[in-house]
């Protein structure tokens, strides 16, 4: 799916953390109203730069209005950028971030998060002492915060239509790192045999899931790289729900690096962020299946998303641009089998070709086989053929048309694998074509029987989960795995969002994910 809006989403970021408590006295508060702070700082460091980001906490009972904070580093580390969710500045070693104009006030018992990208070289010595308007830790004994709970996000709406656009108006964007996860052990190795996912040990996997949608849209929108917090504790609450999944969106743009996108959210940076995030994912036992959401190429026609070039919104094929990315995703995650590939998140090649056999044509080989999409088409058999050139033996999932929801001449037009390892990709929602259980036996199931079949997307727009409910029980009679649309806080009657609080707090919607995945163990 796709969205329309987005607004205020701070994230956090996945590392070993220094907390520091402050006292403050913010501006228009009593001098004996003194309220308690924390400061938790991390980084993400790629050995020539880092990205910092600290979390402040409001543990005392008033309201902090306006706040600045200010550090210092002992080595030489500078800053790059304007950073993110509040003004950075440096003088010599000093470091000052000051609010931004939209979020000038932590609630007693909230939290703000903000980031920077520095550059360095020798030791990156974490600072250990920090002030909140001028005000150092001293010695004051709030109570303790509860554990790290979310800053508050404002509603984007996934469209009922694939065919959407996003439009932040807010930002949020830490990088996360893998030096932090929960749970007890590793996701596990996957190849394909027969028409399964099995483990190392040739064990059976089924994948039970969620997507985590954001950061196919904030970097592009030059909001961050993650919609929501990403750290240890977002983390557990997805696994408490018995989760062994998470389906990570990516943008071409971001990944590639091209000049639409800010420095500072795309490229290297981009890149950084999205590897520590799976790494964190499959560290934590959660197999990432990462996958290219927004791509390049301008497409005006039939079930157009939008009229731009770059990679904005959802396009009806991948373009030239999806052969370098995949080279360079695959290149990345090449080592580890733990991460799946998805080619392609919604094909919708059947609404730009004159035919549905165009369309499938064009789905598997691009190029002139597409002569309704006027940018240059990679096919999918150009894609995995991309792949295993890198020498990546990774599962690859590849959707249907229709929006992945039609795989009824998938087999027919199956791309060859010389590693076997290909798998199909179905997305199900109550308002698709496909969405009864005859039809699921028709298309679905005759597919499932010769591939693995992984529903990378299942929902429904009625803010409830009758309609899951039904497709999930199907699944699970056909040994399938699914993941639910999307765990992000958005307002479920706008679109599936199945969490309102990222400590895991379902929607009405979610709940029914929620309970099955635990029902199942």
């Amino acid at each position: 799916m796709s969205l329309r809006t987005t607004a205020l989403a701070l994230g956090s970021a996945l590392v070993a953390t220094a907390a520091a408590g402050l006292a403050t006295v913010g501006p228009g508060t009593a001098a004996a109203a003194t309220t308690a702070c924390t400061v938790d700082y991390s980084t993400n460091d790629w050995g020539s730069g880092f990205t910092a980001n600290v979390k402040i906490t409001n543990v005392g009972t008033a309201a902090l209005n306006g706040w600045t904070l200010t550090y210092a580093y002992t080595g030489n580390q500078t800053l790059s950028g304007t950073g993110w969710n509040g003004t950075w500045s440096q003088s010599g070693k000093n470091i000052t971030v000051t609010n931004p104009a939209w979020a000038t006030t932590i609630a007693a018992g909230g939290n703000t998060t903000a980031g920077a990208n520095f550059s360095y070289s020798g030791t990156n010595t974490a600072p250990t002492a920090f002030a909140v308007n001028g005000a150092p830790c001293n010695g004051a004994s709030p109570t303790p915060s509860p554990s790290p709970s979310p800053s508050a996000s404002a509603s984007p709406s996934p469209s009922a239509s694939p065919s959407t656009s996003a439009s932040p108006s807010a930002s949020g964007s830490p990088s996360p790192s893998a030096s932090q996860s929960t749970g007890t052990g590793a996701a596990p190795a996957l190849h394909v045999s027969g028409n399964s996912l099995v483990d190392a040990n040739g064990s059976p996997v089924t994948l039970h899931g969620v997507n985590r949608s954001g950061t196919e849209f904030m970097c592009v929108q030059g909001y961050g790289f993650f919609d929501g917090p990403v750290d240890a504790a977002a983390i557990a609450a997805i696994k408490s729900w018995h989760a062994n999944a998470v389906r990570v969106p990516l943008n071409e743009d971001c990944w590639v690096g091209t000049g639409n996108v800010k420095p500072a959210y795309s490229g290297a940076n981009y890149r950084a962020a999205i590897k520590g995030w799976v790494d964190a994912l499959r560290g934590a036992g959660l197999t990432p299946i990462v996958e290219m959401h927004w791509s390049r190429g301008q497409y005006t026609g039939n079930s157009s998303g939008c009229s731009d070039t770059n990679a904005t919104c959802q396009k009806p094929m991948p373009g030239a641009n999806a052969v370098p990315f995949w080279q360079s995703v695959a290149d990345t995650f090449k080592d580890t089998n733990q991460v799946v590939f998805d080619l392609f998140n919604e094909p919708y090649a059947d609404r730009s070709e004159s035919s549905l056999t165009q369309g499938w044509l064009c789905w598997r080989d691009g190029g002139s086989a597409c002569p309704g999409i006027p940018y240059q088409v990679s096919g999918m058999q150009t894609l995995v053929d991309t792949v295993r050139a890198t020498g990546a033996r990774n599962v690859i999932l590849i959707g249907g048309l229709a929006y992945s929801n039609d795989l009824g001449q998938w087999l027919t037009y199956k791309p060859t694998d010389p590693t076997g390892n290909l798998g199909a990709a179905w997305h199900v929602y109550n308002f698709n074509t496909c969405s009864t259980a005859a039809c699921f036996n028709s298309t679905i199931a005759p597919v499932a029987a010769k591939v693995p079949v992984v529903a990378g997307e299942i929902g429904e727009n009625t803010c409830s989960h009758g309609f899951i409910d039904q497709v999930m029980s199907w699944l699970d009679a056909q040994h399938l795995g699914y993941l639910g649309w999307t765990w992000n806080t958005w307002d479920c009657s706008s679109g599936p969002s199945l969490i309102s609080n990222y400590d895991g707090t379902p929607t009405s919607f979610g709940i029914g994910l929620r309970d099955h995945y635990r029902a199942l163990g």
